[in-house]
């Protein structure tokens, strides 16, 4: 089943501040009330300069050392002209990189507006960077899946069927062979990029699995911190289903079958159950073929070139 989010995406100013450690040098206004919807990040070098078209006033702006520099050249009158009109267009917030000292004019137009002024140490490439990859998570589409999400090897491993199939009992007995739990029963899924999705657990069920017969455990509480993580990127899909004796399964794998999610195609296995099949040990084994084959082998491939060369060899007279 999956449960796609509808609307537009935002983060609060206020979640930035606090992710980033960012100094707010203008604290009487309420970050809590503004959010950012755009992943892009602005430096104002040609707004300074006087060139408006194609600003985006959705953007966070960041002032570096080419703007700080560039502003230096000019007069107070100047750079109150072109700064009030970027804080006119209600921009989300201006941050100040690498330390630089801001002058109080800055603090008088963002007080004025409504626009917060914000400072930071970090050098302007490395903190553009962070916080596009931030805002990238934060703002990406996302979808709800029914299913366990492990980390298996360092591989993420999202297991799907229908209720009761055995994906929980899967999932901690993974736990006890050392690997770790994401989430179970529902993962929230956000696409970062068209090759990158990311699952984590909803913020109530978040390390707890459910156990019919037993009830709700908290896996980290149980198995340490060690046993659990809260996102992971999902690299292999595995279909539970039941046992279908008319059904054809592959047993060689030499063409690989997709999941798509969110447009991203997953790799994806379809494995029946039978009684007696022990599930650890084959997510285990999926997990580690697929990290062989992204390391360039692939068994099932070696398996036929060996097949065809002995075919392919003349009996001895």
């Amino acid at each position: 089943m999956k449960n796609k989010s509808k609307g537009s995406y935002k983060v609060s100013l206020s979640n930035i501040i606090e992710k980033f450690h960012l100094k707010n040098l203008t604290p009487e206004i309420d970050t809590e009330k503004i959010f950012v919807h755009q992943t892009d990040l602005n430096r104002p070098a040609l707004p300074f300069a006087g060139y408006f078209n194609g600003f985006d006033s959705k953007r966070i702006q960041l002032i570096g050392k080419v703007e700080y520099e560039y502003l230096e050249t000019h007069d107070e009158a100047y750079i109150i002209e072109m700064a009030t009109r970027i804080f006119e267009t209600g921009v989300p917030c201006l941050i100040f990189c690498r330390g630089l000292e801001v002058a109080p004019l800055f603090l008088d137009l963002g007080n004025r507006f409504g626009v917060p002024v914000l400072w930071t140490e970090d050098s302007t490439s490395s903190f553009m960077s962070e916080m596009n990859r931030y805002l990238k998570i934060q703002l990406a589409p996302r979808i709800s899946i029914h299913g366990v999400l492990v980390d298996v090897f360092g591989e993420g491993v999202l297991i799907m069927g229908e209720s009761g199939i055995g994906k929980s009992e899967a999932a901690l007995e993974l736990v006890k062979r050392g690997h770790r739990l994401v989430s179970d029963d529902v993962v929230e899924i956000k696409k970062v990029n068209d090759e990158e999705l990311i699952g984590t657990a909803p913020d109530i069920t978040r390390y707890f699995i459910e156990l019919r017969g037993i009830g709700i455990i908290n896996v980290k509480t149980l198995y340490g911190v060690q046993s659990v993580r809260e996102t992971q990127t999902i690299d292999l899909v595995i279909k539970l289903e039941e046992w279908d004796r008319e059904r054809e399964y592959d047993r060689l794998g030499l063409e690989e079958q997709y999941e798509e999610i969110l447009g991203n195609k997953i790799v994806c296995h379809a494995i029946p159950i039978r009684p007696g099949r022990n599930l650890a040990i084959i997510v285990e084994a999926a997990a580690i073929n697929y990290r062989q084959k992204q390391m360039g082998y692939n068994a099932a491939h070696e398996l036929y070139r060996r097949v065809t060369s002995n075919l392919s060899k003349k009996p001895e007279d």
